[in-house]
């Protein structure tokens, strides 16, 4: 019965194997890649898709409070998980006037 050092000796020598295998493919795969795409007039657009930009190229902006606490002044947008201090209230008392 093999140990566990001869057993992970192995493992390591089938890694190195196959990286080796895997980078005296890889030029023959790339030769074979680059004539496709000479030959179909290939995009990277078309290869790998679109990458999702925004419109404006900017980052997400957070939104727009539209209620403020006024003993703290913490305020809240209006989306997500209702705030404790609004929580139960009326919220027109707590509206940002604009």
């Amino acid at each position: 019965m093999a140990t566990y050092r001869d057993l992970k000796a192995q493992a390591e020598k089938l890694l190195a194997q196959a990286e080796e295998a895997r980078r005296a493919e890889l030029h023959t795969v790339l030769e074979q890649v680059q004539a496709l795409v000479r030959e179909y007039g290939l995009t990277p657009e078309q290869i790998f898709g679109r990458k999702r930009t925004r419109l404006n190229g900017s980052a997400a902006q957070s939104p727009t409070a539209k209620y403020q606490n006024p003993k703290t002044g913490q305020t809240w947008s209006g989306r997500g998980r209702e705030r404790s201090w609004i929580k139960g209230k009326h919220r027109e008392r707590f509206l940002i006037q604009a």
